[in-house]
């Protein structure tokens, strides 16, 4: 009985990350938005450093279904996170690739995009992509903001709390609009929080914070030591020892003693 070599079946696999396109070549609408877009992610990049896992993307595409690749229908989110997965660098978001959709998508409105976000990419994100929360955002008109909540298949609106929030159940974060400059620039940005109300600092207020707190440090060294400087030659004034003077003052018996031979040189 003679034997044929049967010939394997090709396969025909999603393609990944590397193979679909991740540039349109079409720019953010505004310099107000790509500010805006990064004052969402730069804030949230300590904290999620902090996490074992995630990833935080923004302005790049997002696959979801094999369909829309070949319409070449490109879903670009301004904002999205997506908790579960490990960390590191992607060139797009692949859906089946990584096993899950982004948890978080906020978009951006501008005159041009205002509908499609409301409707369309809305339609799309609750049906097909199926993301757990989905906030849109006008960075030039504050009050047009909303949020909501996939709840059995369908989206229900996410309600601004008294503190002014609205919260992510995803990220246990909340979302806020904060009056203040950045970049030089005085408006209403939307803003990260705890859900105490505490902002999400944004790496400039770090380190802001940063310099404060070693100026704070510094000053309490300057007035300690001036303070120290007051203090020893009334000890040792009232009788008491360099030994008694550096054990009243959490101090050396030598530094006590240099401290009190300055004084005398300045007398």
């Amino acid at each position: 009985m003679s034997q044929t070599a049967l010939n394997k079946p090709d396969i025909l696999l999603p393609p990944t990350q590397d193979e679909l396109p991740y540039d349109d070549g079409i720019p953010m609408e505004t310099q107000r938005h790509k500010d805006q877009m990064e004052v969402l992610i730069n804030a949230l990049v300590p904290w999620l450093e902090q996490r074992e896992d995630g990833y935080i993307g923004g302005n790049m595409f997002v696959y979801f279904s094999i369909e829309q690749v070949r319409n070449q229908d490109y879903r670009g989110p301004d904002f999205f996170a997506v908790l579960g997965v490990p960390k590191g660098e992607r060139k797009s978001w692949v859906v089946w690739q990584e096993g899950k959709a982004p948890d978080v998508i906020i978009e951006l409105l501008s005159p041009s995009t205002a509908d499609r976000d409301k409707n369309e990419k809305k339609s799309i994100y609750q049906n097909q992509m199926r993301a757990s929360e989905y906030f849109w955002f006008d960075p030039f008109n504050p009050e047009d903001w909303e949020g909501f909540l996939l709840e059995g298949g369908v989206y229900q609106p996410i309600a601004i709390n008294e503190g002014g929030q609205r919260i992510s159940r995803a990220l246990e974060l909340a979302l806020v609009r904060w009056q203040g400059s950045f970049r030089g620039v005085e408006a209403t940005w939307l803003r990260w929080a705890t859900l105490e109300g505490e902002l999400l600092l944004l790496p400039e207020e770090r380190a802001e914070a940063a310099e404060l707190r070693a100026e704070n440090a510094e000053l309490r060294a300057e007035n300690a030591d001036r303070a120290r400087q007051e203090t020893i030659p009334r000890l040792l004034g009232m009788g008491l020892t360099l030994e008694q003077v550096a054990e009243a003052l959490g101090l050396t018996v030598e530094e006590v003693r240099s401290s009190s031979k300055s004084d005398n040189n300045r007398a």
